[in-house]
């Protein structure tokens, strides 16, 4: 085999492996957390009002359910 085709190998090699690193999360739940985080910062900046609203409905339930008697 020729040097150049040597060459050419392992760059498309090296190339296609840096694809897989950029495409794996380094695990399952990380790629999921972030997704959400990701989601939900984007929606309050949005709509800064509905989610006020949801923070203080969601407030008021737990407090609701969960007070000490």
């Amino acid at each position: 085999m020729s040097p150049t085709k040597n060459r050419r190998f392992s760059a498309s090699q090296q190339s296609g492996n840096q694809f897989e690193a950029m495409q794996k999360p380094k695990s399952a739940s990380h790629g999921i957390a972030d997704d959400t985080l990701h989601h939900l910062r984007s929606y309050v900046h949005e709509k800064p009002e509905q989610a006020a609203l949801w923070c203080l409905g969601i407030g008021f339930v737990l407090g609701w359910k969960l007070k000490p008697w």
